[in-house]
């Protein structure tokens, strides 16, 4: 109770009028313990993208104290698998277009973590399918940075073109230094027209559909005009991630819930 009518009383002070449009027609709340819901969250398996070193695993994610938990551990056991997490996603489970997603969530952010809150498209190949990105959280040349971004197909196989936002990690945490310890809210508002991608209510990106038309591979549609799934995970290290600190595992990234709303 005490979290619902805290994300009530936080959803009306940010926006008061926009929220009376909106009405709430998906969530998960991760309330219970155990596995996530099995008729939302389908999961990835294994070595999966961007020479990441983790090994995803169902495992790795599970519901405590009212939230979803991906939990990033240092792996011993098993030849050739040095880390293993989780990567969540409602494919073919559940899918939506044009409208408000929020996540609120705490992330990690020592060496080597690489959260992310994303979506992708159906029914084409990456990169023509469209992915959008409310949240990337890595190390670019060493310095930690979080990302809003979206991407499309060009006429190259899984050459993607990109509208990407780069904010040093310094800009939240100048503001306030215990920021890492903190929940946050991750939001996108997607209409016909744009994607508009926000932190804590600060915009950081917004992505006009005017530009976002696939090359011929993606037959020159616009991938934003079609439905999208949602996906959660934690990778570590690969392209992005940097050095991973061993010393901070296990790594936690708490999720306290997933909402989507769409115009009345």
């Amino acid at each position: 109770m005490r979290k619902v009518l805290l994300s009530l009383l936080l959803g009306m002070l940010a926006v008061p009028l926009v929220a009376q449009e909106f009405q709430l027609v998906f969530a998960d709340e991760f309330d219970g313990n155990g596995r996530p819901d099995s008729t939302i969250w389908g999961y990835e398996q294994g070595f999966v993208r961007n020479h990441e070193a983790q090994w995803y695993q169902a495992d790795n994610a599970y519901l405590h104290n009212g939230m979803l938990v991906i939990e990033a551990r240092q792996e011993t056991g098993r030849e050739g698998i040095p880390y293993t997490s989780a990567s969540l996603n409602t494919k073919g489970k559940y899918s939506f277009l044009y409208g408000r997603l929020e996540v609120c969530a705490r992330i990690p952010t020592a060496g080597g973590a690489w959260p992310a809150i994303w979506t992708l498209g159906n029914d084409m190949p990456w990169p023509s399918c469209g992915e959008i990105d409310l949240m990337e959280y890595y190390r670019i040349n060493g310095v930690p940075h979080i990302l809003a971004n979206a991407c499309w197909g060009n006429d190259q196989p899984y050459k993607a073109v990109w509208n990407s936002k780069k904010t040093p990690f310094t800009h939240f945490t100048e503001k306030d230094p215990a920021w890492a310890q903190h929940f946050h809210i991750w939001r996108m508002d997607w209409d016909e027209t744009a994607i508009r991608l926000y932190l804590d209510d600060e915009l950081l990106n917004e992505i006009p559909l005017s530009t976002t038309q696939n090359g011929k591979i993606g037959q020159y549609t616009n991938p934003f005009n079609r439905p999208q799934y949602i996906l959660l995970n934690l990778a570590l290290g690969g392209d992005n991630g940097g050095t991973i600190d061993n010393a901070a595992f296990p790594m936690r990234y708490e999720i306290d819930y997933v909402r989507v709303y769409q115009k009345k």
